[in-house]
């Protein structure tokens, strides 16, 4: 029963076990009480992947903490018994198959043979419901005890004390009345036996079920390979090894072909490839990678072989972090979730007193019969499982992380989509969120003789030797014009003005910005100025390149009534220049990182405000507004500042894809907690009046399950709009 994983952080160590047995958020509320009284800190439980992650000062405190799991009810698994356990019938489904055959035989008998049939002998059905009535005991009964133990009563309180009562009655029933034919109005195996294979049948599906919401994690992992070709020296010559994936190294040089997956993290180090990263940046069209360009674990080279430099392993690539953060996305709860925490947190003993409540009045006040009244209050205690309450939020919460997570949307929990759902304010940064950070040339205008070859070709040499960004795009724009053979030698760049040299024919050009010219022109409009000989003879216009679908993105955001403002610190020209293309009327240009945070306090007084950035000027930003979006590659920095990431960073319309995702599953969360709160509402009053008998609250008990869980997996594929 090791855990499997740990780690050491900050003078704690934390903790992943696998657990098995846990069925809802309830089974979740009582390991985190199991975990808290045993001195756990950071309790994080998810019922949908069996894990719970925690940490502890003392690791001798390990052994205690996974013995009391074990006495609520619940195993601790190895990570090979982990794996094992997903491929064959988990444990529900085991005890479920095993009471069908007994409890169809009871009630079957009980339904279509009279009382002398062999079947119904009392002392037959006492021995055919036993089996039944065991495996309640040891799966309900178990959990319920310690769950009460613990003080956070859970539903199988309510199924065991409903179950054992039926059984107890039958059994007084038997021993009272047997040998008489007065015996059989006091039998009700069959409904004992019911009880607890309905309740286990819904347990089944629920078990199925939430499985299916968690498919993002399922298929994510499925990107991670196994094997690795690894290449090695062997006296002298290249020999390709198939290894695990486990024994990679960092330095390690590995070769993919066509139609493998990368297997780690790394960059190439020879060969030209096509590679697919549509699963991990939600980018459907393969890019190309050549020399000394990164490559991502997980994705598919679809065209081309190289060799790579291994550079991060296990846990520390870029796919096993989007793995571990939808995980930990999935268990945050939203604040919509606290409402029914609170009901469901009560619920049990209200229930109980419900029941109680309603035996004495049907028995005492209305001179019902004994055994009717008491039906009646099975009844109440059976139909009224909280299950369908504690599953409304994480189920939806599951299936809208990982909807998002499939499209390259990495959001860290339910609480960011609830608070994206309700923006009133979105904030954009510029250079890199609604920009590329690439800049076009937008004009070029000879002075004073020279010609535009001329100017062309003094900057596309210069810049070649800057690192600036603005040389950088004016070279990429410019590289693919001809030139006349002209070569610069003697190339200096002038600190904080630009770049100076000198042309094979002895004439010096300058390229640099408005500070070049400052003492001599009020003229401060043009991005770039040019000098020859001293003598100004080319001014330089550049453009921003606007990212894809940011225009469309700024409409869609106004149409739901969303404020778009750009916030930047570029120049107020620059800044409302771009604003206009984008149709954004509010505009801060020239902001420091202070006056940043100064603005989101401001606007946060009257409402949700989400600050877009690129993750890592405007970290601060970012993490002060209610929500914090980062644009980019999935850097420590951005997944650390922000709550949602957006791996596709030459692309907006990924934005609208996460208000989408955000506000859809918010209506979900909504949704499943009406149907909790009104079925209970409805159903217990009917069970209390004595028109439902415990197996069809049983059953209907199961349906609501069904109803929710159902609902948030339609999320999965709902049109979205």
């Amino acid at each position: 029963m090791d855990p499997h994983s740990h780690y050491s952080h900050a003078g704690e160590t934390q903790i992943v076990l696998n657990i098995e047995g846990m069925t809802c958020a309830h089974c979740a509320m009582t390991i985190t009480k199991v975990l808290e009284n045993n001195g756990a800190n950071h309790p994080n439980i998810n019922f949908a992947t069996g894990e719970a992650s925690f940490s502890i000062e003392d690791k001798s405190r390990l052994t205690k903490i996974m013995d009391g799991i074990v006495k609520a009810g619940y195993k601790v698994l190895s990570e090979k018994e982990s794996t094992a356990n997903t491929k064959g019938l988990s444990s529900v489904e085991k005890k479920f198959l095993f009471t069908i055959p007994f409890t169809v035989i009871l009630f079957f008998s009980h339904m279509f043979f009279g009382p002398d049939f062999v079947l119904n002998d009392p002392i037959v059905q006492l021995g055919i419901c036993i089996p039944v009535f065991a495996v309640g005991c040891t799966y309900f009964g178990k959990s319920a005890w310690n769950s009460v133990k613990v003080g956070v009563p859970n539903m199988d309180v309510l199924i065991i004390i409903g179950s054992t009562a039926a059984f107890v009655y039958s059994i007084a029933g038997t021993i009272l009345y047997f040998g008489t034919h007065e015996v059989h109005t006091y039998l009700f195996y069959e409904t004992s036996a019911t009880i607890i294979t309905l309740v286990l049948l819904g347990n089944v599906i629920e078990h199925r079920s939430v499985k299916q919401t968690t498919g993002a994690i399922g298929e994510l992992s499925k990107l991670q390979t196994t094997t690795a070709k690894k290449v090695m020296l062997h006296e002298g010559k290249e020999m390709i090894h198939e290894v695990s994936v486990n024994e990679i190294l960092i330095g390690d040089i590995l070769l993919v072909n066509t139609g493998d997956k990368i297997p780690v993290d790394g960059s190439l180090i020879s060969g030209n490839i096509s590679v697919d990263e549509s699963m991990i940046t939600g980018e459907s069209i393969p890019v190309e990678r050549a020399k000394g360009d990164k490559v991502i674990g997980g994705a598919i080279v679809v065209n081309g072989s190289m060799k790579m430099l291994t550079e991060k392993i296990g846990k520390e690539t870029i796919l096993s972090k989007i793995i571990e953060m939808v995980k930990n996305a999935q268990q945050a709860k939203p604040e919509i979730q606290k409402l029914g925490d609170k009901v469901s947190n009560i619920f049990v003993p209200v229930v109980l007193v419900v029941s109680f409540i309603t035996f004495f009045i049907c028995h005492f006040l209305f001179d019902i019969s004994f055994q009717k009244s008491l039906m009646n209050s099975i009844a109440v205690l059976v139909i009224s499982c909280p299950c369908a309450m504690g599953l409304a939020t994480p189920t939806a919460v599951m299936v809208g992380i990982g909807r998002a997570a499939r499209s390259g949307i990495l959001i860290k929990g339910g609480s960011s989509l609830e608070e994206f759902a309700k923006v009133e304010t979105i904030l954009f940064d510029k250079t890199g969120t609604l920009t590329t950070g690439n800049f076009k040339i937008k004009n070029i205008q000879p002075l004073n003789g020279a010609s535009l070859v001329e100017i062309e070709s003094a900057l596309f040499h210069l810049e070649q030797r800057s690192s600036h960004p603005i040389a950088r795009s004016v070279v990429r724009e410019l590289k693919d014009r001809y030139y006349p053979d002209v070569s610069f030698s003697d190339i200096n760049e002038i600190k904080g003005m630009g770049i100076e040299g000198k042309r094979n024919d002895g004439i010096i050009f300058r390229a640099g910005s408005y500070r070049m010219v400052s003492d001599s022109s009020v003229d401060n409009s043009h991005s770039l100025y040019v000098f020859k000989n001293n003598i100004l003879a080319g001014l330089v216009d550049l453009t921003d390149e606007i990212k894809t679908n940011a225009k469309e993105t700024i409409s869609f955001f106004k149409t739901k009534g969303i404020t778009p403002v750009l916030l930047s610190g570029d120049t107020n020209k620059r800044c409302k220049e771009i604003a206009g293309q984008l149709g954004i009327s509010e505009v801060h240009s020239e902001q420091l990182p202070d006056q940043k945070l100064k603005l989101i306090d401001t606007l946060s007084k009257n409402g949700h405000v989400v600050m877009v950035g690129d993750g890592i000027n405007d970290a601060p930003a970012l993490a002060k507004a209610s929500v914090g979006i980062s644009i980019g590659n999935a850097t420590q920095v951005a997944i650390h500042s922000s709550q949602i990431v957006l791996l596709k960073e030459r692309d907006l319309a990924q934005l609208q894809s996460a208000y989408l995702i955000s506000k859809h599953t918010l209506k979900t969360i909504k949704q499943n907690l009406f149907w909790a709160f009104f079925y209970n509402a409805v159903a217990i009053p009917i069970a209390a009046a004595g028109f439902l008998s415990p197996m069809i609250g049983a059953l209907a008990m199961a349906f609501s399950d069904i109803i929710v869980i159902g609902n948030s997996i339609r999320l999965r594929i709902k049109k979205l709009d």
